[in-house]
């Protein structure tokens, strides 16, 4: 098929690859370069330095809703679109160009989590399982009807980062599964009932209150890791905690317990968690063990 590619970030590089061994790509759309390192000089995003390096034309326009934008559009006189985190509204007429219509890589099990960050808040509400949903788009947010689906169980010390990996991957399978596929598949609309949104991550969010049930700060450290990143603050100094798991363990909020590796006391009667992972300021992320060699924590040490 001809294809037009829609992407942005590292989730959609590998459904990029994915397309461009199988079909042909005749345009890559991306969000514009933007400033970023200590230069704040313009770096293109994940998707166009790929699409790049295999040699494909790639287009970034600030907006689709111009006459001549959609016009361009229409001109590559594609087959379909795949849209899998791209950053712009379509408007009706790009959504109407291609011949078989625009087709979005969704990361949840729709109609659960439309919207932003659905790895992320599939992880903090603790949902034993989300998946991929291949949909055709409308006009709305994430409403269109699904042609297929494809569910994964979260483990139980799964980080959004690790989810986020391996539903790019099952999502780059599924979508070559669907155009394959397509003539004979046929689009069931999305239930009315159990919908939910997944707004952005906001900062205000990152901050851990101890008080909390453990499995409830567990969730929040995996959820938010690695980016934002869930913190605190530990003898001074802000720290991210970006792998952890629910453990046995009691003592006040916050407090380290006794043990060679680094358990947190959660809400009272809850338990508490282990952490695997951290990150210093100015630090790169580091196993627990090399973290304490650096940052002194005896058991009794209250973190805020």
């Amino acid at each position: 098929m001809k294809v037009v590619f829609m992407g942005t970030p590292d989730f959609s590089v590998p459904v990029l690859e994915a397309l461009h061994d199988a079909h042909e790509i005749v345009a890559v759309y991306c969000q514009p370069p933007r400033p970023a390192g200590r230069g704040k000089k313009d770096r293109p995003t994940p998707v166009h330095a790929r699409a790049e390096a295999l040699g494909l034309t790639v287009r970034h326009p600030v907006s689709l809703r111009g006459a001549a934008e959609q016009a361009d559009f229409a001109a590559l006189g594609a087959d379909v679109a795949v849209v899998v985190a791209y950053g712009l509204i379509l408007p009706q007429a790009v959504l109407d160009a291609p011949r078989l219509g625009c087709l979005n890589i969704h990361a949840s099990l729709l109609p659960r989590w439309r919207g932003a960050a659905p790895i992320h808040r599939a992880i903090l509400a603790g949902d034993a399982e989300t998946g991929i949903c291949i949909m055709q788009m409308e006009a709305g947010l994430d409403t269109g009807p699904v042609l297929l689906r494809k569910a994964t169980a979260i483990g139980t010390q799964e980080t959004t980062g690790m989810l986020h990996d391996r539903l790019s991957e099952i999502g780059a399978g599924l979508i070559l599964e669907a155009l394959e596929r397509l003539p004979a598949l046929r689009p069931v609309p999305q239930p009315e009932a159990g919908v939910t949104y997944a707004a952005k991550i906001d900062k205000a969010e990152a901050r851990i209150d101890w008080t909390r049930a453990a499995v409830e700060v567990d969730r929040q450290i995996r959820g938010l890791s690695p980016s934002p990143g869930a913190w605190c603050v530990a003898v001074g100094e802000r720290l991210k905690l970006l792998q952890s798991s629910v453990s046995d363990g009691r003592g006040a909020p916050g407090e380290v317990l006794e043990g060679s590796g680094l358990t947190i006391a959660c809400g009272a009667g809850t338990g508490a968690v282990t952490i695997t992972q951290a990150q210093r300021e100015g630090k790169r992320p580091m196993p627990v063990e090399e973290l304490r060699r650096g940052l002194p924590l005896p058991p009794g040490t209250r973190l805020a």
